[in-house]
């Protein structure tokens, strides 16, 4: 049998991956991007680093205890950077990666998607309810 590198063996699973199969780690990063909260903390992200609180003030109706555990994630998945600076007091900033950018153009997509056809969601929803009623 012939002896396969780390990065042979890596580049076999990349080929491997299917995320109809339920135990392919693809289904992870597609159920952390696919969270509200990380979706809009990645739009607030997008054209320049930013503090704790301006992200807070900017994601409407995220939770400190939410946005910690978004930031983090984030960071643990290499889409965000964050860095601190000795300052009084300490300064901490949160920018996008290149890996984080290179999710922008999807994300912004689904987002203008969202805005673009939420009057259409709202008129099936209500035809929805309107015939489950009735029936």
């Amino acid at each position: 049998m012939a002896t396969r590198t780390a990065a042979q063996r890596r580049e076999e699973a990349k080929l491997e991956y299917d995320a109809f199969m339920a135990a392919c780690p693809s289904r992870q990063l597609l159920d952390r991007i696919s969270d509200k909260w990380v979706g809009l903390v990645l739009a607030a992200m997008a054209d320049r680093p930013r503090r704790y609180g301006e992200l807070s003030k900017d994601v409407a109706g995220v939770s400190p205890k939410m946005l910690t555990q978004t930031l983090r994630s984030l960071e643990r998945d290499g889409l965000v950077a964050r860095y601190v600076t000795a300052e009084v007091p300490v300064r901490v900033d949160y920018e996008l990666t290149d890996l984080g950018h290179s999710l922008m153009p999807l994300m912004r997509a689904i987002k203008s998607w969202a805005e673009a056809h939420m009057d259409d969601v709202h008129v099936a929803r209500s035809e929805y309810d309107r015939t489950a009623a009735s029936a």
